[in-house]
């Protein structure tokens, strides 16, 4: 028998938008140099490895170059396999990761995810910032080496930035942002380049800052969110006791198994 592989498609409810997933469950976790070299045979932004642990499963994410500390969409993902795979619908599952405990369970239409709350301060912009991103931003917040910058709607979802600048610049990633018209409160996209992700589709682990960043703005603690790719996905997403709650649809695009 191989070695059980599905990709899925998060946040979104058909096939071929959202943010594709690899996942992968194993007996054992294997040793980091096996789980990239697969991270990159499948070249989509995130794969996700699970073995079961305690009561759930230790879950980790590699992007095709490094691995990350908390992924979202591809913890939506394997949620998504484990409940199509015959775990009860009122079945909490729980996952073991670098970011901590974090749960999924069934609700609403979708999955919702319990993730870790992201908060900002506020940034000064990068030397070279500007001209990487192709636009001024705003206002401008960071965590660490993750950056959100505030744009206009249309700047966010004409942003073309020049992305060998953008991966010089000293950041991991950068969330671009803007309050909607419409029926989402807030629009987003994100680049990544030195984590080998030039534009990620749909990121959940963005939204664990956004909903920090927006809170105040917007004078709520629940928003439906859009992060404009080309693929698009829609999230909504819940400030609860120091947590935030996101949830999604999902789609099994194939299953099979890695020789």
């Amino acid at each position: 028998m191989g070695i059980p592989i599905f990709q899925v498609d998060a946040f979104t409810d058909k096939p071929f938008a959202g943010n594709p997933a690899a996942v992968v469950f194993l007996k054992t976790m294997p040793d980091e140099a096996w789980l990239l070299a697969v991270a990159r045979e499948m070249n989509l932004s995130e794969t996700a490895f699970l073995v079961p642990e305690k009561d759930g499963w230790r879950l980790r994410w590699f992007t095709p170059a490094v691995e990350v500390d908390l992924c979202g969409h591809a913890t939506l993902a394997s949620a998504h396999v484990i409940y199509e795979n015959g775990m009860p619908d009122d079945f909490t599952v729980r996952f073991y990761t670098k970011s901590g405990p974090l749960s999924a369970l069934k609700k609403n239409g979708g999955i919702e995810l319990d993730l870790p709350l992201i908060t900002l301060e506020k940034a000064e912009a990068p030397a070279g910032l500007a001209a990487a991103l192709g636009a001024e931003p705003e206002e401008l917040a960071r965590s660490g080496r993750h950056y959100v910058a505030e744009l206009s709607e249309a700047g966010v979802r004409a942003l073309a930035p020049d992305f060998a600048k953008l991966k010089a610049l000293p950041m991991d990633d950068i969330t671009v942002t803007a309050r909607a018209d419409g029926e989402y409160d807030f629009v987003s996209r994100v680049f990544a380049p030195a984590e080998g992700l030039n534009e990620d589709p749909v990121t959940g682990s963005a939204h664990c800052a956004l909903a920090y960043y927006w809170q105040a703005k917007l004078g709520k603690t629940e928003f439906n969110a859009y992060q404009a790719s080309a693929r698009g996905g829609s999230l909504r997403v819940k400030l609860a006791g120091g947590r935030v709650k996101i949830t999604g649809a999902a789609v099994t695009v194939f299953r099979g198994e890695l020789a």
